[in-house]
């Protein structure tokens, strides 16, 4: 049997996403660090693949660690114009200098060049137009300002 070698990884540009960030509710220590839960209250999915409402009611239960790295939980709802629903969740990572990630704590104006953040998305939707989304893998690189989060989504093709 001949090895042969997978077929290289390309990206396409789905959308930018800015997400509006709500309450922060501190839940306090937990086994793996600081659990709290960040309200999603708005936003929008705009570009030349997905164009879409972000609905409130999602959250980031995110948990940060003892080096201060926020580990990325999201589940959210979106909305087409066409009123199509989109179920999308994240799971990443965000991490850099420990003075860095002060900055961020505090809201501060930081350069997303000085941190990593990176999330892997899943979308799923119910409606034919949209169920490529289904069965496709997504990668996104983020930015955390004082009251959003913004992501340029990706998908692998």
């Amino acid at each position: 049997m001949t090895d042969t070698a997978p077929r290289s990884i390309e990206l396409d540009f789905v959308a930018h996403a800015t997400i509006e960030l709500g309450d922060v509710h501190e839940v306090g220590s937990v086994p793996t660090g600081r659990r709290r839960v960040i309200d999603i209250v708005g936003g929008r999915f705009v570009g030349p693949r997905l164009e879409a409402t972000i609905l409130p009611g999602g959250a980031d239960w995110q948990v940060v660690a003892a080096d201060g790295t926020a580990i990325i939980d999201t589940r959210y709802t979106a909305r087409t114009a066409s009123g199509a629903l989109v179920y999308v969740s994240t799971q990443g990572f965000r991490h850099g200098p420990p003075d860095v990630l002060a900055r961020i704590a505090a809201g501060e104006a930081v350069d997303p060049d000085a941190y990593t953040f990176r999330v892997t998305a899943r979308l799923e939707a119910g409606v034919p137009e949209l169920e490529w989304v289904n069965r496709t893998v997504f990668v996104a690189t983020a930015a955390r300002q004082a009251a959003s989060v913004t992501y340029d989504l990706y998908a692998l093709r």
